[in-house]
């Protein structure tokens, strides 16, 4: 007995000695051949830690079995398309098709982004509303165009990261008159955060001016927010949108709390979201749908 027990240990050693080479597939495997060992630290930033282990367990005749559980997939950044740190890598498209429903309207769009190098990424994005009510507020919003430029990727001590945000909108539909459907619009802004292993924050400073023919107003937005990357493929996003108008006779103040839950299939992330504003206790709820190429 004693030597079949030394004979189970030597194997179990030599299954961990193979398994401590493994390296970490950039490919997803599947929900029941992962279990998370989050008492293993990876040295390298943003990779989620190895939980390959051999344990042994009694089976009903007393005797020990090693069993060697697989390794998880590598944690990367570059797919994590919600993110709010996230930027398109250097000749990669992604894709955004989304629809949100709110107050008897249903707008529904579709974003086009393309990373012409690993700091600028250049995006088009237009949106369709559908009203239920008999205000007939039904019609293209102005179309957007606009850029995101990394200025630095955080790699110095503190890792922080801070990107330049800008773009502006044309055209578009004369009986949709909100802000984010106006005829003519300009924004730009500012965002920095830090991207931990499951973990991101960030904050985004961005400042929105709106013409047309019959109104002109700005209003800046504050928007912190925290990602957290879950076991598997799970995403959890929770963020606030604090805005302020310069005009409240058109756009009046409004408190924002953004919630998020997503799942992510290789390159692919369904999510879906919750948004509450708590001045006019309204309700915005929505679906993305969101592939990398």
């Amino acid at each position: 007995m004693k030597k079949y027990l030394l004979v189970l240990c030597g194997l179990a050693i030599v299954n961990n000695a193979i398994a401590e080479d493994v390296v970490l597939s950039d490919t997803y495997v599947s929900d029941e051949d992962v279990v998370l060992n989050t008492n293993d630290a990876s040295e390298e930033l943003f990779v989620a830690p190895q939980t390959t282990k051999v344990y042994s367990e009694k089976s009903s005749n007393n005797s020990v079995v090693a069993q060697q559980i697989k390794p998880a997939f590598k944690n990367i950044l570059s797919n994590d398309l919600s993110d709010p740190l996230f930027l398109i890598q250097d000749n990669h498209f992604m894709s955004d098709t989304f629809a949100n429903y709110m107050d008897s309207k249903l707008r529904i769009g579709q974003y086009i982004g393309y990373g012409i190098n690993n700091n600028f990424v250049i995006h088009a994005n237009m949106l369709y509303q559908i009203d239920f009510t008999r205000n007939n507020e039904n019609g293209f919003s102005s179309t957007e165009f606009g850029g995101t430029y990394r200025m630095n990727h955080g790699n110095g001590d503190s890792h922080i990261i801070s990107d330049a945000l800008f773009g502006l909108k044309l055209w578009g539909s004369s009986h949709v008159r909100t802000p984010e459907y106006a005829d003519s619009s300009y924004y730009a802004g500012l965002r920095f955060g830090r991207q931990f292993t499951g973990l991101s924050l960030a904050g985004t400073v961005k400042s929105t001016w709106v013409f047309d023919d019959n109104r002109g107003l700005s209003y800046i937005d504050f928007i912190p927010e925290t990602y957290f990357r879950l076991k598997y493929d799970w995403r959890f996003g929770l963020g606030l949108d604090l805005r302020k108008s310069t005009n409240r006779h058109l756009l009046s103040n409004q408190e924002w709390l953004n919630i998020k839950l997503l799942r992510q299939y290789g390159n692919t992330q369904w999510v879906g979201r919750f948004d509450y504003e708590f001045e006019s206790e309204e309700i915005q709820i929505g679906l993305n749908i969101k592939i990398l190429f």
